[in-house]
């Protein structure tokens, strides 16, 4: 296999994981972006050389610049330079493990050129997932998804002859942190016990999403978008163990689930190996060390923020991108401890409540939305 990636979001969990599996693949990269982690962004360039290296930060962009002086790799900043990345001749797949909104961009652009973007950043299909899934099917390009659960679903669909043989499709959730606990103990446990996840190493902000559920609310309105699914044949299923990553229903009864153990370097080798296998570093499953698979219902009461999520996404439009914003930056406010972790969901529900939706948005109404989100939730 001689694909040739460009990895934006390079210094972050998925990132560095992306980084592990494209050696071990021997994959070429062609970019590298950060935001601005320029020491460890030079340390990725000089050991996978990539034509182009690009900081969404102006200043950490002239930084970085002046230490590959000495490389020949060109040096880029800003969404510009996003875009560019995305977008750049010869690559062949475009991995998105940025956080937040500016995924959306270069993402629309590798689509534009039919690409496959192997996509690890929720917001774009969140907040856009129609417009994407849009864009990919006029212009030819392929979205595969990163994430575990919904890596889950797109491989337990592949044999799966006609969609409408699919009863539902359910995402496991392994509970997070705080699984059992009622709301009024939820208000102010701390940033550490937050980030204490039992199963998964995340980056902070999804690990405080899966503290509140929003994570797999989320996942939720992405799997509506990525597999054309209305919200009535979405399921979550709280499975603490995280060995089954998510399942597929179908109408003869059958179900087909995906198991693996807790390593995002299996469904991001997949996402940029599909339609193959191939051996690769993710650590075996062993069935035979397995604790026993238990499964519970989701808590909607005492973690609001799955239902937040699923009434904007009953309601679609600019909802889900309202829901998105103010997450962001609740959560944000919560890791720098300027807000309790029940407030959270409050300051989302405040968002909801108080930005207007806009039915069948352009780009400019989903950025717009996000941006009142934020005010709204500040």
């Amino acid at each position: 296999m001689n694909q040739k990636i460009s990895l934006l979001g390079s210094t972050g969990s998925i990132g560095r994981q992306s980084l592990e599996v494209a050696e071990a693949l021997g994959l070429t990269v062609t970019a590298l972006t950060a935001n601005r982690s320029t020491a460890l962004l030079e340390e990725q360039c000089r050991r996978f050389r990539p034509q182009l290296a690009v900081c969404m930060d102006t200043a950490a962009a002239a930084d970085l610049k002046l230490r590959l002086a000495d490389t020949g790799i060109r040096v880029a900043s800003g969404m510009e330079g996003l875009v560019e990345a995305a977008t750049l001749d010869g690559t062949d797949v475009v991995l998105t493990a940025v956080m937040g909104m500016v995924g959306l961009q270069p993402t629309l652009a590798a689509l534009k050129l039919g690409r496959r973007v192997a996509l690890a950043n929720k917001e774009t299909l969140v907040c856009a997932g129609e417009l994407v899934m849009d864009t990919a099917r006029r212009f030819g390009g392929t979205v595969v998804p990163v994430d575990s659960e919904h890596s889950a679903i797109f491989q337990s669909l592949q044999g799966c002859r006609d969609r409408g043989e699919v009863r539902r499709l359910i995402l496991t959730a392994s509970g997070g942190p705080f699984f059992g606990r009622k709301r009024e103990e939820l208000e102010h446990v701390t940033v550490a016990q937050a980030l204490n996840h039992p199963n998964w190493s995340m980056g902070a902000k999804i690990t405080v999403d899966s503290a509140t559920m929003m994570n797999k609310g989320l996942e939720v309105i992405e799997a509506m978008r990525l597999y054309h699914m209305p919200l009535e044949k979405i399921s979550v299923v709280i499975h603490r163990e995280s060995i089954i990553h998510s399942l597929v229903e179908y109408c003869d009864n059958a179900i087909l689930a995906q198991l693996g153990s807790a390593d995002m370097r299996l469904p991001i080798q997949y996402a940029l190996t599909w339609p193959e296998r191939t051996e690769g570093p993710a650590k075996p499953l062993d069935l035979l060390t397995c604790p026993p698979l238990t499964f519970a219902p989701p808590d909607y009461e005492n973690f609001p923020c799955l239902a937040l999520a699923r009434e904007a996404a009953r309601t679609g439009g600019t909802a889900t991108a309202i829901l998105n914003g103010a997450n962001e930056v609740a959560v944000g406010r919560f890791l720098a401890g300027e807000i309790s972790f029940g407030d959270i969901p409050r300051r989302v529900e405040r968002a909801l409540r108080s930005v207007a939706c806009v039915q069948n948005p352009s780009l400019e109404d989903v950025l717009e939305a996000d941006a009142a989100a934020r005010r709204a939730a500040d």
